[in-house]
């Protein structure tokens, strides 16, 4: 179980949210470059002076890599204080620290929050080990004993908490991101498959009576030309969402008042639109569900129903539900499927999200789908 954690460990990245440096830092080792110049000229009993006040300002000023080197500031700060402290055990000298180098733990947090898993396991034995041999260099009692390793833990902890809570962070957010892409290809898939339905069926029409009323074909060809630019354009503009960095111009989202945009006499099928009740002032959420099931039952219809004449969408409000009908009367596509279609799926979720119900599939006189969504959605 530890060779797995350790092989885990192994594997970890860096933290991918390491700040740049910034003038803070450079406060920061300017601060503490003060503060270890005043306690050398402040401790008369200081031992080797110049060297301890060197080493000192050398490891503040090393503090201005420890998140793009941790590993190497780390092997430094330690590996220094080991060799200080070796050496004055040898020659039997005392006072030889300062008291302001404990800044050093600075690194072993660092290396926590920005390192590696290798860099950590290698970066933490070194730690260990310098640690071990101060106590034992240095040993004055089991309670400072006891602080200074306490005092390590807690820097190690705390870099640890703060990358966990910085990563559950990132993957938060990386979830709602690709949420909101999946909710951004359905509204694509929305909104471009209405448009090209409509390209279609113009077409189809044009087609028709271009022998009899060429004037008519093209007016069909200028209807046509005005569904594309406007799929051109939502899909231009959709795939600046989609990717990260790229600026994206957001137009109102379409809700119940433009339902009625949808309604056509011509060419067939005919749309009518129909709204009863008080359908105003819903909140954006359902407002733009209501629109987004209609417009793709409509483009269903358009794009399945044989022979159909009309189409009919049909908004009811009535004791705190909103009751979305559309149908049309063509003859039902025996491939056009009831339950299954990345479409029929959205609209179903778009629905159960908001607390509501969704049922499609043929009747007697065409194809239907029913969407039943209450006023107040459900949390």
């Amino acid at each position: 179980m530890i060779s797995a954690a350790l092989r885990s460990l192994n594997r970890e990245p860096r933290a991918a949210d390491a700040p740049e440096r910034s003038w803070r830092d450079w406060a920061l080792v300017g601060v503490l470059v003060v503060a270890v110049v005043t306690e050398a000229a402040m401790r008369p009993e200081l031992t080797w002076r110049p060297l301890a006040t060197a080493l000192a300002v050398a490891l503040a000023v090393l503090l201005l890599w420890r998140r793009t080197h941790p590993l190497a500031c780390v092997a430094l700060a330690f590996g220094t204080a080991t060799a200080i402290s070796v050496a004055a055990a040898l020659v039997g000298v005392a006072n030889v620290g300062l008291g302001t180098m404990v800044f050093v733990l600075l690194f072993v947090y660092s290396l926590v929050r920005w390192g590696s898993g290798r860099e950590i396991r290698i970066g933490l034995a070194i730690v260990a080990v310098a640690a071990t041999i101060g106590s034992v260099l240095d040993y004055t009692g089991p309670v400072e004993l006891f602080g200074g390793f306490a005092v390590l833990a807690a820097a190690i902890t705390g870099g640890a908490a703060l990358r966990f809570r910085s990563e559950n962070s990132r993957r938060a957010l990386a979830q709602a991101r690709s949420q909101e892409r999946v909710s951004l290809a359905r509204e694509l898939h929305d909104s471009v498959a209405h448009h090209v339905s409509a390209i279609t069926v113009q077409a189809q029409a044009g087609r028709a009576i271009a022998a009899q009323r060429p004037e008519a074909a093209l007016e069909a060809l200028a209807a046509i030309e005005r569904e594309a630019t406007r799929t051109l354009a939502e899909m231009r503009a959709m795939v600046r969402v989609l990717r990260e960095g790229e600026p994206a111009q957001y137009a109102p989202q379409r809700g119940v008042a433009d339902l009625a945009g949808l309604a056509r006499r011509s060419p067939r099928p005919s749309v009518e639109v129909e709204l009863t009740g008080e359908v105003t002032g819903l909140p954006p959420q359902l407002d733009a569900a209501i629109y987004r099931i209609a417009q793709e039952s409509l483009t269903n219809a358009l794009r399945h129903a044989r022979d159909a004449s009309r189409v009919q969408i049909a908004l009811v409000e009535y004791a705190g539900t909103l009751r979305l009908r559309v149908t049309d009367d063509g003859r039902a596509d025996p491939d056009r499927p009831a339950t299954h279609g990345f479409g029929l799926i959205g609209m179903a979720e778009r629905a159960e999200l908001l607390g509501g119900t969704l049922r499609a599939g043929p009747t007697a006189g065409g194809w239907v789908v029913e969407a039943e969504l209450p006023v107040t959605p459900q949390d």
